[in-house]
């Protein structure tokens, strides 16, 4: 039996739609490839003949024939701060050096204690008392007595010599300074039935040792004369001359009643 085609026939699959793919976008490049090739592209120009990185170089190799005066300034500049951070790290270095030995050759002294005798002579009577007193003083000090004994030798062996070959006024002081430190720590670490001939001897060393600090040092005020004044003559200065008149012209004033 013919089968009709409008029928449904339940026996038949039907056709089923499939969405359609849409094309996809390319992919993108990833950013580290991007920021690679800008980069590639900067250095290409760069060291063109007008870049900046050609220039430089160009300004480096140039250096040695221009001198430091004609450089370019920004290498110039380079230099220079070179120079001074190198100078600055030596400075440093030397000034660590350098402190690191005071402190080895202060703490390597004896200690200093009170009432020891470490002098004999008529130099024990300046040099006990400042040792005492120094002892007595210096406990609560961040540094030891013998150290502060050190520095106290070498301000006044430093005045002494540079007052006498350099003649300054600010040395002159600190040995001044020194000077009367000395008396006074003389003068307080004394036995009382003492003190009188300890101070008054050392104010006579220390006035003995003056006279080689204190060189050249006059309380007279000095007269500059006064220099003659110079006479500057300038060449390119012309007076006028009035060419002479005329003998008719001089015949003429001589007959005038007027005339002086």
């Amino acid at each position: 039996m013919p089968t009709n085609d409008n029928t449904p026939d339940h026996n038949r699959q039907e056709l089923t739609y499939l969405a359609v793919p849409f094309p996809k976008a390319p992919p993108k490049p990833p950013r580290l490839a991007a920021l690679r090739e800008r980069l590639r592209d900067w250095w290409n120009r760069a060291w063109d003949v007008d870049g900046v990185l050609y220039e430089m170089w160009d300004d480096i190799l140039s250096a040695p024939e221009d001198g430091l005066r004609h450089m370019a300034p920004w290498l110039r500049a380079v230099l220079m701060t070179a120079g001074f951070a190198f100078v600055a790290l030596m400075a440093k270095a030397a000034g660590e050096v350098v402190l690191q030995t005071l402190h080895q050759l202060l703490t390597a002294v004896p200690k200093v204690q009170v009432g020891v005798d470490t002098s004999s002579g008529v130099a024990s009577v300046v040099d006990q008392p400042v040792r005492t007193y120094i002892a007595q003083h210096a406990a609560g000090l961040p540094v030891a007595a013998s150290t502060v004994y050190t520095l106290w030798l070498l301000t006044g062996i430093t005045g002494l010599v540079l007052g006498y070959l350099s003649r300054n006024n600010g040395v002159r002081a600190m040995w001044t300074a020194w000077g009367a430190a000395t008396v006074f720590m003389v003068w307080t670490a004394t036995p009382q039935a003492g003190r009188p001939i300890a101070a008054g001897l050392t104010v006579l060393a220390w006035t003995f040792l003056s006279a080689f600090a204190m060189r050249g040092l006059t309380l007279r005020r000095r007269v500059v004369a006064g220099r003659p004044a110079k006479v500057t003559v300038k060449p390119e200065i012309h007076v006028p001359v009035q060419p002479p008149a005329p003998a008719a012209e001089q015949h003429l004033h001589s007959s005038c009643p007027f005339r002086d």
